[in-house]
């Protein structure tokens, strides 16, 4: 793992010497095209679409040629939708009207998203998102698969060493390709943040969750036992079925299946375990789907 912390570290930085500039306001990609380029509000106008014109370009099918605009002016930063085909959201709320930006807001456009940053200290506000970048997924403001799997290696030589338990659950979101197929990719990217903003918030701050890829997820939890960990699962997915996804004024079902797998002494690779919980993972979609197997 050393290799892959070193190369990290030079990405960061390589990001870090490009980008870097004067400036108290900006939008730094974190889910998108253009992963972790940072925009300088310099001027008192932006506009945001697929054109070439306009200020911030985003070559999306689903952002429109002039799709956002964002005005400066007594001290802050007002974001408004230009008639847009498919909308401008703020903090995953559809824009009306104008609004004012604060550090920190998530600005989607289409299949962007990006993140504002104001104030003295944006500087070091840019170097902590290059970071997150690193180890997180934009879209879900999970954990992504690299960190997953150097945690799920540490987590496992920690167990190894010391005789402790440890779980891991494989999740995935049944009939998730009939989601985009019938309802288009922004109602599966907003079904993928709500979901992951329910397991989220029921998760330890010692487990990691994780999106492994497409619609799964993955959450490893140390010392927590495998009936603990079956019995919480089953609770993430009737939390999921009971919830009401909605997209444009439609409701979506939406159902989870999940594979339970513990960490035994002839597994001692993260593949291997990787392996048995998807194997149950499998096993849950093939006995129906919504519900955990393990």
């Amino acid at each position: 793992m050393a290799g892959d912390q070193e190369t990290r570290v030079t990405k960061v930085s390589v990001i870090e010497q490009q980008l870097l500039g004067d400036g108290s306001s900006c939008l730094v990609v974190i889910y998108g095209p253009d992963l972790g380029h940072r925009y300088e509000l310099s001027d008192s106008e932006f506009t945001i679409g697929r054109d070439i014109g306009n200020q911030i370009t985003v070559d999306l099918d689903n952002v429109s040629r002039r799709h956002a605009r964002l005005v400066q002016r007594e001290g802050k930063v007002f974001l408004s939708d230009l008639g847009s085909t498919n909308g401008t959201f703020l903090n995953d709320a559809e824009v009306r009207g104008e609004v004012a930006l604060r550090s920190g807001d998530l600005v989607k456009i289409g299949g962007a998203i990006f993140k504002f940053l104001y104030g003295g200290n944006v500087e070091s506000l840019f170097h902590e998102e290059i970071y997150r970048i690193t180890i997180g997924d934009g879209l879900t403001q999970c954990y992504n698969k690299r960190y997953f799997l150097e945690f799920l290696e540490r987590e496992m030589a920690r167990g190894q060493r010391y005789g402790r338990p440890l779980s891991l659950t494989m999740f995935d979101i049944d009939h998730f390709k009939a989601v985009n197929d019938g309802h288009g990719h922004l109602a599966g990217d907003q079904l993928l943040r709500e979901l992951a903003a329910i397991i989220r918030s029921k998760v330890r701050k010692e487990e990691c969750f994780a999106r492994y890829g497409g619609e799964e997820f993955a959450l490893v939890s140390p010392e927590s036992g495998p009936a603990r960990v079956r019995k919480f699962a089953e609770k993430l997915r009737q939390l999921v079925e009971a919830h009401e996804f909605c997209f444009d004024g439609k409701r979506i079902q939406v159902t989870l299946s999940a594979g339970v797998a513990d960490m035994t002494a002839e597994i001692t690779e993260p593949a291997q375990f990787i392996k048995l919980a998807d194997q149950n993972l499998y096993a849950a979609k093939h006995q129906g789907r919504n519900r955990v197997v393990g």
